[in-house]
């Protein structure tokens, strides 16, 4: 086995480009950015030759939808992140930052209630590329769910978005028939005819939406769409369910704002080393929640982002 020559100070500064080293040898694994786990054929194209040219000739994919370019010796990884430059594609997705952003299929599923690659890709021009120099206690992941069918577990990300329909239910319009189409329909039985009458748990109701436009007396004809937020969820080491904020969000740009509070919040009352479901459990969710729904934070937002916190790193794992 030849003799390794790249000193721990530049494998450090390559894996903060992306670069992560493939133990026991100068080789590194290209790590490219795919916004959201979509890539245009060109990309696809484009990823292939620079994995012919400048390693392996693989391609490996990881569970957060980023690319790996596998066997990429240390003097070549610039002219190998030039190559993929040319289809707009960059290296990167490390440290104790913003990590890249996943979606699940959103509204090309059956059962999607938001476009989940559209905010997923606003999500990370806003939050991975626009806080990309911000460092954070330890890694923040961000996940959206098209709908409570959780399928890229929206829960166990320490953010996470999941699409909602409330139903709208117009009690005057149902006829309480012994065979309910919205009873049968609901999966998670928060419907129920009782005493003549349609009553929906909201308790357990999770908003998939599926009993909207079912009933032939129309009493559920429309609802509204929403995002239901979770906060301090966490898989590896050590799991942490998340929870959700107690209020569904039906404007866009507020639930965005909540990102960008969580951030914030993580970044300054954060303990250099924690997860952000560290941080709840020491300050209390409930006081997490509340500084999370009052705009306070993002009046001190340059004030955060300037403080010199968490240079000592933090991302163990």
């Amino acid at each position: 086995m030849a003799p390794l020559t790249v000193s721990p100070a530049d494998e450090k500064r390559v894996k903060a480009m992306g670069f992560l080293n493939n133990k026991g040898t100068d080789n590194f694994n290209g790590r490219i950015i795919t916004v959201n786990g979509k890539i245009t054929a060109a990309q696809q194209r484009c990823i292939a030759e620079a994995a012919e040219k400048f390693g392996s000739g693989e391609v490996e994919f990881t569970t957060r939808l980023t690319v790996e370019v596998p066997g990429i010796p240390y003097d070549k990884i610039e002219e190998f992140q030039e190559y993929i430059a040319r289809e707009g594609l960059v290296t990167g997705g490390t440290g104790s930052k913003v990590r890249p952003v996943v979606a699940c299929k959103g509204t090309t599923c059956q059962y999607g209630l938001l476009d989940s690659f559209a905010l997923s890709r606003e999500i990370h021009e806003r939050f991975y590329v626009g806080y990309r120099s911000v460092l954070l206690p330890h890694k923040f992941k961000i996940a959206v769910g098209g709908c409570p069918n959780n399928c890229v577990k929206p829960d166990l990300n320490d953010l996470g978005i999941i699409g909602q329909l409330i139903p709208s239910f117009d009690e005057d319009s149902c006829n309480g028939c012994k065979k309910c189409a919205i009873e049968k329909v609901c999966s998670v039985g928060a419907a129920k005819v009782v005493d003549g009458i349609l009553e929906i748990d909201k308790e357990v109701c999770n908003n998939c939406g599926r009993c909207v436009g079912k009933c032939t007396f129309d009493a559920i004809e429309d609802g509204t769409y929403g995002y239901k937020i979770y906060i301090g969820g966490r898989w590896g080491k050590k799991v942490a369910q998340g929870r959700p904020l107690s209020k569904i969000f039906t404007d866009k740009e507020e639930a965005l704002s909540v990102i960008e509070k969580a951030i914030l919040l993580f970044r300054e009352q954060g303990k250099t080393g924690e997860r952000f479901s560290q941080t709840i459990d020491r300050l209390g969710f409930e006081n997490v929640e509340a500084q999370l729904l009052s705009d306070e934070i993002l009046g001190r937002k340059e004030e955060i982002l300037s403080a010199n916190l968490h240079t000592a790193g933090g991302a163990t794992c």
